[in-house]
């Protein structure tokens, strides 16, 4: 019990006081999400796969052209050191985690750490760090130190794991004391190291009563925290989480590029959300992220070619939520990146990244775009080929008319609530779209912008 004491009472010490960075005015809160938010988006970091020296400090070399993309949030997949105890794999899985508050040497140290985010701060980014609460790697001190932290099998009294995931252990979240360890490790990071937030990996195995007590705990040190969840579970939102995955979304997408459902399921799956979460449940759209893509060949087989823009399209425009783009995606890197070895991307034309740019631009200056603005779908071509919708905020207004088929689509547009004047974003033609008629290729899109000044 002594020991336990101890425990608790470092983690009151170590974070009772806020350095001056940490006191500074926070954003203004909408909707229960930071305002920056709100028109911002998110960029996964593999670090091990980005550069061939795989560190912090390489990775800090493609900041300016990731600002220039448009770039707003980067979310770094864990930084933590992995342990060596039934790795998986050459290097072993960044969700394995050896040390809750230390840096993976293979990236670099503290400080190497601390440089890059202060850089990207100064630069107007937000960061974020991948959060592992569910569970540690094979070796974790905790282990030796507090068996009791973890989940017991009944016969054996070993610790156990879930899934296949054999290079993890399980977290016993009955136990408060490693609960309360827990929250002191994620307070260590946004002292530390000043990081905005977390995207907390399957944070729908933790209970919900750990994040009521967790959340707001971190926002006493930060009130505009970005909290994301790899999870598809309403309560996580009331518990204090603001972004969550849209799974059932994503498949839907998947299977529309397939063949196996028409464009209308879009409208299905966005009416689930709207019924199943809260009003400002936002979810982050993807089409692809580390795992789609290292197991489900996402987005360069799920996705190939031309069929990937009018679904990109989408997760920058839909409503209630946030874009996401992964690692690679703007060169585009055309492969899987492996989780347990070194598989670098070969950077070298970055082809879509003018094509993001201009989506992150929209997003960012037409207020229309903004993850609490609702959309009206518009019928302006077949149903099962064409799937189109508007969204206004004030006078600014943003229409989108994709093709999710792989035959050419006819569009006619009729609908009152388009007259005016317009710009399409990606060509730049200027012009009123009332009574215009015209033909998508498969797979084609246009997306129209009107801002006022």
């Amino acid at each position: 019990m002594l020991s336990r004491f101890f425990i608790l009472l470092a983690g009151c010490f170590l974070f009772s006081c806020q350095s001056p960075e940490n006191t500074r005015t926070p954003a203004k809160i909408i909707d229960g999400i930071p305002e920056f938010m709100l028109q911002g988006n998110i960029y996964e970091v593999n670090v091990r796969q980005y550069t061939p020296e795989g560190t912090f400090r390489a990775f800090a070399e493609h900041l300016p052209r990731l600002k220039e993309m448009g770039v707003q949030t980067l979310w770094f997949m864990p930084v933590t050191p992995i342990s060596v105890a039934e790795r998986k794999g050459t290097l072993g899985s960044y969700y394995a985690v050896q040390d809750y508050t230390a840096i993976n040497p293979e990236f670099g140290n503290m400080e190497d750490w601390k440089a890059l985010v202060k850089q990207a701060h100064e630069m107007g980014f937000k960061v974020i760090i991948d959060w592992v609460a569910n569970h540690t790697g094979a070796d974790h001190r905790w282990l030796k130190e507090h068996p009791d932290f973890f989940v017991l099998d009944s016969v054996t009294k070993q610790p156990v794991y879930a899934f296949n995931w054999s290079d993890t252990r399980d977290l016993n979240y009955d136990n408060p004391v490693m609960a309360d360890s827990m929250i002191n490790a994620m307070k260590f990071w946004l002292t530390e190291s000043k990081i905005d937030g977390f995207r907390c990996d399957v944070a729908g195995e933790v209970p919900d009563v750990f994040w009521e007590k967790c959340i707001p705990e971190l926002k006493k040190i930060k009130p505009d925290l970005i909290l994301l969840a790899e999870a598809e579970k309403p309560s996580l939102f009331n518990a204090g989480f603001q972004i969550g995955y849209p799974w059932n979304m994503y498949h839907v997408t998947k299977d529309i590029a397939a063949g196996k459902k028409d464009a209308s399921y879009i409208d299905t799956a966005l009416n689930h959300i709207r019924k199943a979460y809260p009003a400002y449940a936002y979810q982050m759209w993807f089409t692809s992220n580390h795992d789609e893509n290292s197991w489900n060949k996402a987005d360069y087989g799920t996705m190939p070619g031309e069929k990937h823009a009018p679904f990109a399209v989408l997760t920058q425009t839909l409503p209630l939520g946030i874009p996401l783009i992964y690692s690679g995606q703007e060169e585009p890197h055309s492969d899987s990146l492996s989780f347990f070895y070194k598989d670098q991307i070969r950077f070298k034309e970055f082809k879509r990244s003018g094509f993001y740019k201009t989506l992150l631009t929209l997003r960012k200056e037409n207020p229309a775009l903004a993850a609490n603005v609702g959309a009206t779908t518009l019928h302006l071509g077949d149903p099962k080929q064409v799937y189109s919708f508007i969204r206004t905020n004030g006078k600014n207004l943003v229409l989108v008319v994709t093709n999710l088929s792989a035959q050419p689509a006819k569009v006619s547009i009729e609908d009152k609530s388009v007259e005016g004047e317009w710009t399409e974003v990606f060509s730049n033609e200027k012009g009123n779209l009332s009574g215009k008629e015209f033909t998508l290729k498969p797979f084609g899109y246009k997306v129209y912008s009107s801002i006022s000044k």
